[in-house]
């Protein structure tokens, strides 16, 4: 990582608020493997609360926030827009990711909130509920397809992928026959090594996908997502072309789970005396699920920007009306002003706090489905499959190349 100052130290608070001008920081596009933190980001946060960055894609620079309290405030502050960033040239990591319009995440409140509200019951605690036994079947019958088949096994192929697309499937109330084609669009949408015409095209078939199936849902009283948005569409409370905006990006965020789920399982059997003091205490796993949440690295990078619409102050730092702004929910996890050892998995009764599914109007609907997936997870392998085991040392687990989401393409696994 280079600085366009001399020295490229870490700036103290005092710093900070004496004025002096942030270091510009270059972010390369690396693609950190393993469960641990990624060394740019690390080093992102030693420098300082807010970070001048400059990254491999689009124009100018951006800044950077990591932490906690920083970034909840700006997750929740209508003067950092998304919306905003449409049309904009912000520096990216990704080069194939450029804002369209359309997609919910884009949106800002009212909205954002409108179109979620369309929805909220399929992601409420009823809602969830729902699919759970369901989801357990379903997972059911991949655990025992796996022990049928025996060992050795790749798990990532065999229930940590196809599990998650079927339970947000389920969710959403795409048929079991397409579920194939929805896993390969939303694979190619979040690659980046694919380029921007095959991320078009695969947006493009999603989005169709859905247009049909909402657009023959007007008047349903089902309650899966699309035949929500049906209904809503139906009673002009929403476009069609919002409700597949919106469902693109349920399905996207729904298939994210496959990334976790690998790492999870990564750092589980990375650890064995973890995985056996979960199989040992199972009245300890949810609150460990939330940790072990917390501590994975779920992405590559830094997610969608914000625009700032006023000039304002973080931490002495001036941010400009029209600068681009990111935060890092991975870094705010892990902020050492928060927590005493944010690199360590508790055990407290009383959780960390963390912003694993972001905050918010913009926070991740889906955070209650994704914690039940990954309990359903650990249930079914840790006490169905004993002696579950990584077949290959921990450094030798394939990770994915050129993708949004970080994860394991492949979890090589004996018992």
């Amino acid at each position: 990582m280079t600085t366009d100052t001399d020295g490229g130290t870490a700036r103290t608070e005092e710093e900070i608020s004496a004025g002096a001008s942030p270091p510009v920081r270059r972010w390369p596009a690396l693609e950190p493997t393993g469960t641990d933190f990624g060394p740019v980001l690390t080093e992102l946060m030693h420098d300082g609360p807010v970070t001048r960055i400059e990254l491999p894609d689009g124009e100018g620079r951006a800044w950077l926030v990591t932490r906690y309290d920083d970034v909840r405030m700006i997750a929740n502050d209508p003067r950092f827009s998304r919306g905003a960033v449409m049309g904009q040239p912000v520096a990216r990591l990704a080069s194939h990711f450029i804002p369209q319009r359309g997609p919910v995440g884009f949106l800002d409140p009212p909205h954002d909130t409108r179109l979620r509200r369309s929805v909220a019951a399929a992601f409420s605690t009823r809602g969830i509920e729902r699919v759970r036994e369901r989801s357990r079947r379903m997972l059911d019958e991949l655990v025992d397809e796996l022990l049928q088949d025996g060992p050795p096994a790749d798990l990532a192929a065999a229930v940590l992928g196809p599990f998650p697309v079927a339970v947000i499937c389920e969710l959403m109330g795409v048929p079991a026959a397409d579920r194939q084609n929805m896993h390969t669009w939303t694979q190619l949408l979040l690659s980046s090594s694919h380029g921007a015409k095959v991320g078009e095209q695969a947006r493009n078939g999603m989005s169709g996908y859905f247009a049909d199936l909402i657009g023959g849902r007007a008047g349903s009283t089902g309650e899966d997502v699309t035949s929500l948005l049906g209904a809503a569409v139906g009673r002009g409370e929403a476009t069609l072309d919002e409700a597949v905006g919106l469902a693109v990006h349920l399905q996207i965020g729904g298939e994210a789970a496959t990334g976790n789920g690998g790492q999870l399982f990564h750092l589980l059997m990375s650890r064995p005396d973890l995985a056996e003091r979960l199989r040992a205490e199972p009245e300890i796993r949810p609150r460990v699920i939330d940790e072990l949440l917390r501590c994975i690295p779920h992405r590559n990078a830094v997610g969608l920007s914000r625009i700032a619409t006023e000039d304002t102050e973080i931490r002495g730092v001036r941010i400009r009306a029209g600068d681009a702004v990111y935060v890092s929910y991975l870094a705010a996890n892990r902020d050492p002003d928060v927590l005493a050892d944010p690199g360590t998995i508790g055990f407290a009764p009383a959780p960390n706090p963390d912003e694993v599914f972001g905050f918010g109007p913009h926070d991740c609907p889906g955070g209650m489905l994704a914690r039940l997936e990954s309990e359903l997870l650990v249930d079914a392998l840790l006490d169905g499959v004993p002696g579950l085991r990584l077949a290959v040392p921990p450094d030798q687990v394939p990770f994915g190349k050129g993708a949004l989401i970080r994860g394991p393409e492949a979890l090589p696994v004996t018992w």
